[in-house]
Parts: structure tokens; sequence; C-alpha cells
């Protein structure tokens, strides 16, 4: 569509100097100086009917939202109390983001579900979601997503934890403890 307005955009201005030619004697300076002006006058009127565009379609709500990941976290039921202090981040190679916690379902194997959503601010295909619990520790997993992202209807596969940092404290975190499954929104 910008292709066919440029060519659009060329056609006119190629027009307006034929146009401008045929009417009476002009010197090559004078075209030129005419000519540059209407090319910046043609280049400002494409650009503010290109951004009035955007402003409609933002005032009637037609702009596609950025995507957002929904989580879930598999984790032991006894890291309950933890989960108040707890603290999820979205970590890029362009930025940091904090992460909404919808809540927590217990499961009847013992375990408890932790829900929550980040929204992708960026393109890019580094991403890791980072869980940290106090006293039981830091726990990394890396989000498998392309740069840009398709929506999805239903949760991916669960996926173990790619990095677990312990806290002194607990000691080391059983490996499989703690997984995650996500889907883009």
């Amino acid at each position: 569509m910008s292709a066919l307005s440029g060519i659009a955009a060329a056609l006119a201005v190629a027009l307006a100097m034929t146009v401008y030619f045929r009417l009476s004697y002009r010197t090559w300076r004078d075209v030129i100086r005419h000519g540059l002006a209407t090319l910046a006058a043609v280049a400002l009127f494409g650009f503010a009917a290109y951004d009035m565009r955007h402003a409609a379609l933002a005032y009637l709500g037609l702009n596609p939202s950025k995507p957002a990941v929904e989580f879930e976290i598999r984790m032991p039921r006894e890291t309950l109390t933890a989960i108040s202090d707890s603290q999820i981040e979205l970590h890029t190679d362009r930025n940091q983001t904090l992460a909404l916690v919808d809540g927590v379902t217990d499961l009847a194997d013992g375990r408890a579900v932790l829900r929550g959503a980040v929204a992708l601010n960026y393109r890019t295909a580094v991403r890791v979601l980072v869980l940290n619990l106090p006293g039981k520790g830091t726990f990394e997993f890396r989000l498998r997503l392309s740069a840009e992202p398709h929506r999805s209807e239903q949760f991916g596969p669960w996926h173990l934890a790619d990095r677990i940092t312990p806290s002194v404290a607990s000691g080391p975190a059983p490996q499989d403890a703690y997984t995650i499954r996500y889907r883009v929104l």
C-alpha cells in the first residue's frame, strides 16, 4: 500500500512539474527551487495524512495491541508462603518488565500453579522469565518464542526451569519441581 501511495505522489509531482514547465519560461534555477518546494509540500502532506490515519485508528480502537504472554508456573505447595514477597520479571536484551500475578491455584498432587501475564514491549527472541522467591532462590525460564510471536489459544507444553540459583538457607531445589507453560495473547 505504501508503494502505491509513493507512486501516486510521484505522479502528482510529475504532473505538477509538467504544468509548471508549460505555463511560461523559467530558468533552471527557478525550476529546481520551486520543485524542491513542491516536493517538501507533498512530503509534509503525506506525513500529515499518515499521522491522521494512525490517530483515527487509535481513536476508534482499531490498532492491534502489543502481544502479552500469559504464563503458569507449577511449583511445590510449600513455596506458597513466599509468594506474597515474590517478584516475577521478564528480562530481554532490551528491557526488564514486571509481570502481573493473577493468582495461585492448589493442585491435588501437592503442587500449586502461579498464574500471571507480562506484556511483550519489544521485538526480540531473547526472553527470560525470572521468578524470585525470597528464601527459596531464583528460577529462570527461557521463553521459546520468535521475535514476533503469533497469538495462541492454548498453553504450550510444560518446560523445566532453565537455571536455578538456590538461596543459601533453602539448599538446592529439585530440578523438576518448578515448571512453566505459556501462551501468547
